[in-house]
């Protein structure tokens, strides 16, 4: 029988290299949501929505193809329980997508710039990790409990677009999977090669190409490698060293925070790094490593106290949202996604939404003041 202790440790393994990965991939190509954003609404540039596009549709299918093999479960993720929160899904959506505007990027793409040596982006870390961990056990959990996650509509067959075809048509779930990630997937990849600049971005390809590899590739290390059976301690079905006792990928949210946690309070004995916080430590790992190689490391601070005040509201609304709408651009947008479940689709939606009003509304501004 396989030591669970050892697959733990594989596990945690998979997640700093993957995290790695991440990272220095994301700051070679400058991958970014919310610039994804912000190049469409002010420039009508579509290079890095496509590049973010790619990584949906790579995620998408490689999720698929797990699926289909046999390996890897999607509807055992906490992505596509039979509880669609849809109100928590816009709201959570909603308000991250204001703070990422706000504080200048999504939480991963902070935790990139902080391993570059920007330390605007070490405030908005603490800040994110800080509203995430009151939001989740903290004193702004009632409210999430009690007045945006007790709105909700009831799917017996889960949230996820396969099983509620599988289930509402009477179709072969393999068949209903296989035709859901084709149909996103495809026009997705349209969409993205159809412009023949982007098919000549090495970056855009390379961003698109890896981040989306690198979700697929924690799927497989909690939902493959790290699942066992049976648990010779309570003989039941576990995923090894994920937060949530489920398979996972790579998210950046609820991992901060509880990376925070484990650096307060290192010497409880219950706590232990996860998958989670290994891909939080490997990300600033990673884009570290990438910025000192290519010279890009530089310290950076805040130019006022507006610039800083932006940035502590982004962070802190980042954890608030990221947590009730269940992840960020990455955690929601691309891994919750590449499941193809409801609430990822429209907290994906609802986040670009956030964005670009945001957006929308600091240029009516500088236009009234200038």
């Amino acid at each position: 029988m396989e030591d669970p202790a050892q697959l733990s440790a594989i596990v945690v393994l998979l997640g700093l290299f993957i995290g790695t990965v991440f990272g220095a991939a994301v700051h070679k190509t400058g991958f970014c949501a919310m610039g994804a954003v912000s190049d469409v609404v002010n420039m009508g540039h579509w290079s890095r929505m496509r590049m973010w596009l790619l990584s949906i549709a790579v995620a998408i299918l490689g999720v698929a193809m797990l699926a289909s093999a046999g390996m890897l479960d999607p509807g055992r993720s906490f992505y596509t329980g039979e509880r669609f929160t849809w109100l928590s899904c816009i709201v959570g959506g909603l308000l991250f997508g204001v703070g990422m505007t706000l504080a200048s990027g999504c939480g991963s793409k902070n935790l990139v710039r902080l391993g570059g040596g920007n330390l605007k982006s070490l405030l908005v870390v603490l800040m994110l990790a800080i509203a995430a961990y009151m939001t989740m056990k903290g004193a702004l959990a009632p409210l999430r409990v009690h007045l945006l996650d007790s709105v909700s509509v009831y799917l017996p067959n889960g949230q996820d677009l396969p099983r509620l075809l599988a289930g509402g048509f009477g179709m072969d779930l393999a068949f209903a999977r296989w035709g859901a990630a084709l149909m996103f997937a495809g026009v997705m990849l349209v969409f993205v090669f159809k412009d023949s600049a982007f098919r000549r971005d090495r970056d855009g390809l390379l961003g698109g190409l890896v981040v989306g590899a690198m979700v697929v590739a924690g799927w497989y290390a909690t939902g493959v490698v790290g699942y066992l059976e049976e648990h010779p301690d309570t003989l039941e079905q576990a995923f090894l060293a994920t937060n949530s006792r489920r398979p996972e990928s790579l998210t950046y949210v609820g991992p901060v925070a509880y990376t925070l946690e484990l650096g307060l309070l290192w010497t409880d004995a219950s706590l232990r790094i996860t998958f989670g916080i290994a891909a939080i430590l490997g990300t600033l790992a990673g884009s570290f490593v990438y910025a000192l190689l290519s010279g890009n490391l530089r310290w950076e601070g805040f130019t006022s106290a507006a610039d800083m005040r932006n940035h502590v509201v982004g962070g802190f609304l980042m954890g608030f949202g990221g947590v009730v709408g269940l992840g960020c651009t990455i955690g929601q947008g691309i891994t919750g996604f590449s499941t193809l479940a409801l609430g990822s689709i429209l907290v994906f939606s609802s986040i670009i939404a956030g964005a670009a009003l945001t957006m929308k509304w600091q240029y009516w501004r500088m236009l009234r003041e200038s």
